[in-house]
């Protein structure tokens, strides 16, 4: 089973640009992508950061340019992202009962579960005790019928090495409890989150993790900097993840990189 995932879209109002930079662009020529090289894919998950300021003008723009996929898509909410603006503009996005942006998703593969980790006023993110109650129900009911859980959110459970990025990540009093959870569970493969904007991969509790680039700016490797965010304009990317009974395999494609394109041989027959 093959799915795409994104992040962190950010766009804005008709017209403006983010960091110098119009993040429309890069969302248009990944959608173009996908449909030319990826048509086979199950769906295309999202995780957060839609919009830079949660203007209706950034979704409206989002609906229009994901319109023209030829695969499913979702989408996860972000510190960036208006919740009710969203759900207005996107019915597929769906508020639990508590009206948070959460749903599972049944696949052949297993429960796809997106998480909605953002609280207003703050870029941090927020999983508080009613979600994390509807996540371990979630993940039980996953587990008691044998199915494997892939996790989709925001914000990472755990910090990453970046100062400046992990005082704004989820709180610790959540990650606990979800360290809890992924210690009490072992049906969680994988976990998908974005906001680091910078590609990412490990394990945390013993589940893989990964994480990728934005559709428009970049946070450069600083490991010192505590009081500013590094940015940069390396180029977008998706991944390419491929859900094996035993493997999921992320492949991270840098769909607008312009190098020269050349064959190096039969893989099967020696060369030089």
């Amino acid at each position: 089973m093959k799915i795409i995932h994104l992040t962190d879209t950010h766009l804005g109002y008709i017209g403006q640009k983010i960091y110098q930079r119009s993040p429309v662009i890069a969302l248009e020529k990944a959608v173009e992508s996908i449909n030319q090289e990826h048509s086979d894919a199950e769906m295309l998950i999202i995780t957060g950061d839609l919009a830079h300021a949660g203007h209706p003008e950034a979704y409206e723009t989002l609906e229009k340019t994901l319109s023209e996929l030829t695969i499913p898509y979702h989408l996860v909410i972000g510190n960036h992202d208006d919740r009710a603006v969203l759900s207005e503009i996107f019915p597929t996005f769906e508020l639990d009962e508590n009206g948070f942006g959460q749903k599972v998703i049944e696949t052949q593969k297993g429960v796809f579960i997106l998480l909605d980790t953002m609280i207003e006023g703050t870029h941090a993110g927020v999983y508080c005790e009613q979600r994390l109650d509807w996540l371990e129900n979630e993940i039980s009911k996953a587990d008691a019928a044998n199915r494997p859980v892939y996790l989709f959110m925001h914000h990472a459970p755990f910090d990453t090495g970046i100062p400046a990025l992990d005082v704004i990540g989820l709180e610790k009093q959540a990650s606990a409890r979800l360290a809890d959870i992924f210690d009490e569970f072992g049906n969680i493969k994988h976990l998908f989150f974005g906001h680091y904007h910078r590609p990412i991969a490990g394990s945390w509790r013993g589940v893989a993790f990964s994480t990728l680039r934005s559709m428009n700016h970049q946070v450069r490797l600083d490991m010192h900097c505590e009081s500013m965010i590094q940015g940069c304009f390396e180029e977008p990317q998706y991944c390419v993840v491929l859900l094996q009974d035993d493997a999921t395999v992320v492949h991270y494609h840098d769909y607008m990189h312009s190098s020269e394109h050349f064959d190096i041989g039969d893989p099967l027959k020696a060369h030089v």
